[in-house]
């Protein structure tokens, strides 16, 4: 059986004045329907521009170069414009990051929810506005008749998160995009937004991708993870794999850079350097100027995505050394870590 969304090879670039900056390069994903599935990485490595891809919704001059996106087994990227966005918005809903801006300051919360039932499903006023009232109880929000005609600054900011995964729940979305809809929430907040989330896609059966930078976050929420790098997938699996035994150094890199409450440190290992400049053809391994474990090798040839097993790949070829990467890190001088 397909999954419900499968990209392939899918590439972003941004033309400037005087070069191309290649944001996305080969990145290739699927989710299935009622699943969740986390993108990680640091800020720059493409997430956030692979989920506005899919729905079409890149910042000019940004565009699709090449890739395909299959839809329940239809290549969507064959079919003419109009076609094509109104097959993958049906299917999908985006939750965005920051919701005062995702939102209009002018229109009524609860008439932003019942737009899309309105245009989309033909619903009448009356039936449209009753959904929203219905979404808005089904994410939280407290006396929902009332605060229907509150204006989203009237609101808090974990009201208005809110607010936005029910519009995007009003179209009846098979698949959840969710740009880090956390990330300018205080951590209770956090928490109960999350809830939110994760009970609508065990209740309501609704997919999931979830972009963040936060692997608590995501360990929460995902059963699988796709960590993304200078543009490129380097590393995916199931969860509890990854995040236990990484096969990428970037993946192992980002796990010792976050506090572990079982293991009492002095100091977090950070990662040195900065991500290639995406304006150039990166010769070898994208990640090997950071690297702790690299070799020769690494800049002489771009590592594929190698298959270790059905479900995990890794696009690392010191990859079989894993296992003794945390030995050679303990052996490391105190001067490579921070404080």
């Amino acid at each position: 059986m397909s999954p419900l969304l499968e990209v392939e090879d899918l590439h972003v670039e941004i033309p400037l004045p005087h070069a191309t900056l290649h944001a996305v390069r080969g990145v290739s994903l699927t989710a299935d329907a009622g699943e969740a599935v986390g993108l990680v990485g640091e800020s720059g490595s493409g997430k956030s521009l692979t989920l506005r891809a899919l729905l079409g919704l890149l910042p000019q001059p940004a565009r699709v170069t090449s890739g395909r996106i299959v839809l329940d087994g239809v290549d969507v990227t064959a079919l003419p414009e109009r076609e094509r966005r109104r097959r993958l918005t049906s299917a999908m809903g985006m939750v965005f990051q920051d919701s005062l801006t995702a939102l209009n300051p002018v229109m009524r919360v609860g008439e932003q929810i019942a737009e899309t039932p309105r245009r989309k499903l033909g619903m009448s006023g009356a039936k449209s506005k009753a959904r929203a009232i219905e979404l808005m109880d089904r994410v939280g929000i407290p006396e929902p008749e009332r605060r229907y005609r509150a204006y989203p600054h009237e609101l808090s900011g974990g009201m208005r998160q809110r607010i936005c995964i029910a519009i995007a729940l009003s179209g009846q979305p098979r698949l959840i995009l969710a740009d880090e809809p956390t990330t300018a929430l205080d951590v209770t907040i956090q928490a109960q937004v999350l809830s939110v989330i994760e009970s609508l896609r065990v209740e309501e059966g609704v997919g999931l991708i979830l972009v963040s930078h936060d692997l608590a976050v995501v360990s929460e929420t995902c059963r699988r993870i796709y960590v993304m790098y200078a543009g490129r997938v380097v590393e995916n699996g199931p969860i509890l794999d990854v995040l236990g035994a990484p096969r990428h150094p970037y993946s192992f890199a980002l796990l010792r850079s976050v506090p572990d409450p079982d293991v009492p440190v002095h100091r977090l290992l950070t990662i040195p350097g900065q991500p290639p400049d995406l304006m150039d053809e990166v010769a070898g391994c994208s990640f090997a100027d950071r690297c702790r474990f690299v070799s020769d090798a690494c800049y002489e040839q771009t590592p594929p995505l190698v298959q270790l097993t059905p479900d995990r790949a890794t696009a690392c070829l010191r990859y079989e050394e894993a296992e003794r990467w945390s030995d050679m890190v303990a052996e490391a001088p105190v001067q490579e870590e921070v404080r």
